[in-house]
Formats: C-alpha cells, sequence, structure tokens
C-alpha cells in the first residue's frame, strides 16, 4: 500500500515538472479558455462579456454621408427610435459618430445572439462545435429633430466592415415621449435640459 501511494505521489511529481501535462505560468493565469480557444469563458454562450462604454473610438470621417434611402412608411408618431445590434468593439466608434451628427442620447445593453448565419464554428477543447450566440450590444436611439435617414446611412458608414456578422438597423415610429422626474412629453422630454443651479 505505501509503495503504491509513493509511486502515485512519484507520478505526479513527474506529471507537473513534464512539459506537456502542466499549461505555462501565463496559461495558467489567463486561463486556456482565452489563449487556446479565444473565448472569455469555458461557458461563452451564457457569460456575456462587457465591453468598454467609455473613451474614443476609431475616427471614421462622416463628413460627405448622406441620408440613407431607407424606405420609411409614414411617420404615425412624431418620432423616431433606431436599434443597431452589432459587435461590441464597434461600440466607441459609433458613439462618436453619433455624437458628430447631432444625437445626444442612447440606450446600451449587452446582449447576445445570432443572425441568419446560425452563429459560428469553432474548436473547444478539441471538439468541433457551434457557438449559436454571440456577445453583441444593442443601441437605442430616439430622434426627433436629426433625421433618422442620416442616422441609419452614419450607423452604416461606422459598422460596416464588409464581413459577415455586422450587424442589423431596425427602424420604428414612436408615438411618444414623456421625461419621468418633470412630465415634460415630446421634443422638450428629448432635448437637453438646462441645469437648475
Amino acid at each position: 500500500m505505501i509503495k503504491k501511494k509513493c509511486g502515485l505521489i512519484s507520478a505526479i511529481r513527474f506529471g507537473k515538472e513534464w512539459n506537456g501535462l502542466r499549461a505555462g505560468a501565463e496559461d495558467e493565469i489567463t486561463g486556456l479558455d482565452i489563449s487556446e480557444h479565444g473565448l472569455s469563458s469555458a461557458y461563452a454562450d451564457f457569460l456575456p462579456t462587457v465591453p468598454a462604454y467609455d473613451g474614443e473610438g476609431e475616427n471614421v470621417d462622416i463628413s460627405g454621408v448622406t441620408p440613407s434611402d431607407i424606405e420609411l412608411l409614414p411617420a404615425s408618431g412624431r418620432y423616431t427610435k433606431i436599434t443597431i445590434i452589432t459587435g461590441q468593439d464597434k461600440f466607441l466608434t459609433l458613439k462618436d459618430a453619433m455624437a458628430q451628427i447631432g444625437v445626444t442620447g442612447m440606450t446600451v445593453s449587452t446582449v447576445m445572439g445570432c443572425g441568419a448565419q446560425g452563429g459560428k464554428t469553432g474548436q473547444y477543447r478539441g471538439v468541433k462545435t457551434t457557438m449559436h450566440l454571440l456577445p453583441k450590444i444593442q443601441v437605442e436611439i430616439v430622434v426627433s429633430t436629426v433625421d433618422p435617414k442620416l442616422v441609419v446611412a452614419v450607423a452604416r458608414k461606422v459598422l460596416d466592415d464588409g464581413k459577415v456578422g455586422a450587424g442589423k438597423i431596425f427602424v420604428s415610429n414612436i408615438e411618444n415621449v414623456m421625461r419621468i422626474r418633470t412630465g415634460e412629453t415630446g421634443v422638450d422630454a428629448l432635448s437637453n435640459e438646462a441645469e437648475v443651479g
């Protein structure tokens, strides 16, 4: 019994030292999921990554962009909501471009999903697998004075990288809007209010 126990301990020590049974120090710290598989977690379909929402994005020249020729139904409301779903890495550039055309507010959510292509196929721990849900961001913008077709055109210019999975832009009408704190409605609820000092 003692001989077997000593043999097992020797085998474990040998295994730790033998190059091939153990990951390198850097891989142990960062994790094999990142270095070997490009995943932020072993459970990539269930754990959304948190993108950086502050900072500066790529500088994209939008000076020559004209409103998109997207067909919009006659407005039943006075406001338009543009919902953009795209990769998390493109948010800062999108945010900066929207500010350049006068968009002053947006709601940003981290979401998981896939389009018609159904996600991506890759290898995970040596097994071919399909990851159906990919981390994305959803940006919702409601405009009243900025041309919604210009918002669509600028978003498309900034986000189009020519690759599958660049995202989608949805356009819908909004009947009205109310600022909760003051009860203001319409354009007043969407505009920047002066600080009361």
